[in-house]
């Protein structure tokens, strides 16, 4: 299928048989996404809400990795759902992918309450007055919560989610008793979670965590997740999640042997 890019966009091989749209004057996916969405869990004929889409990037890969019914994006920034919209139908996915422009803040006003069975977000994760703030505006609002709080995304979520529905997030650890206390607040009860370092002997830089609506109190924490050897490449945990053909496409990647 034919695609006219426009000035300052590529197109990129998600090396699982889709593609994405990305505009390198904006915010382009990262390993969060990637993490966020292996570490997701969606069941066969479920539907699943991605708070926060940005152009995309979860709904595309759980559609990918996963047996779900139907996905859906939400996305504040127009231009960055278009961008979503147009790799959907670049990929063909219009029956099983929709995105819609709106604000997380109004997630259950938009979409109904108890409406899916997976909630997932890769929020901003500085507050307003946390760290530098961008110039680039799409990348402001990405990065800190200057259009909504940790607080909007999961009290929105726990709307949405049906009775024993799961929510899945990504964020910085130095936010991890807010995130507890937040998640208890709105009765998504902490059920998994797993902290990511990007080399052993470092501090966590990520924490990936689900939580049960309705859930009794009882957490699983899982082994670390380390992202890179000793000498710069992906460790086998991280090669494992990538997958076999983008190893392949990606040899600088996988670690140099002696």
């Amino acid at each position: 299928m034919d695609i006219q890019l426009q000035e300052g966009e590529r197109l990129d091989d998600l090396q699982n048989g889709y593609w994405i749209i990305q505009s390198a004057r904006d915010f382009c996916f990262g390993i969060d996404a990637v993490l966020l969405s292996w570490f997701a869990k969606v069941k066969q004929g479920e539907r699943a809400l991605d708070l926060g889409c940005g152009n995309g990037i979860i709904p595309i890969l759980l559609r990918a990795k996963t047996q779900g019914r139907d996905f859906t994006g939400l996305e504040i920034q127009e231009k960055s759902a278009s961008l979503a919209r147009r790799s959907v139908e670049y990929n063909h996915l219009g029956q099983e992918i929709r995105i819609v422009t709106g604000d997380i803040r109004e997630a259950a006003s938009i979409f109904g309450a108890a409406s899916f069975q997976v909630v997932t977000s890769n929020p901003p994760y500085m507050t307003g007055n946390h760290g530098l703030t961008n110039e680039n505006q799409a990348k402001t609002i990405a990065r800190h919560e200057v259009l909504c709080t940790l607080d909007d995304v999961v009290g929105q979520a726990a709307k949405v989610l049906e009775p024993k529905g799961r929510f899945y997030m990504i964020h910085r650890p130095f936010r991890l008793a807010e995130i507890m206390g937040t998640m208890m607040k709105y009765k998504l009860e902490p059920k998994r979670m797993q902290l990511v370092y990007p080399y052993a002997d470092r501090e966590p830089t990520m924490v990936l965590i689900e939580g049960l609506k309705g859930g009794k109190p009882r957490i699983t924490v899982e082994k670390p997740l380390i992202v890179y050897n000793e000498d710069g490449s992906y460790t086998q945990d991280i090669l494992d999640i990538y997958g076999e053909d983008w190893q392949k496409r990606n040899p600088d990647k996988v670690r140099r042997e002696e």
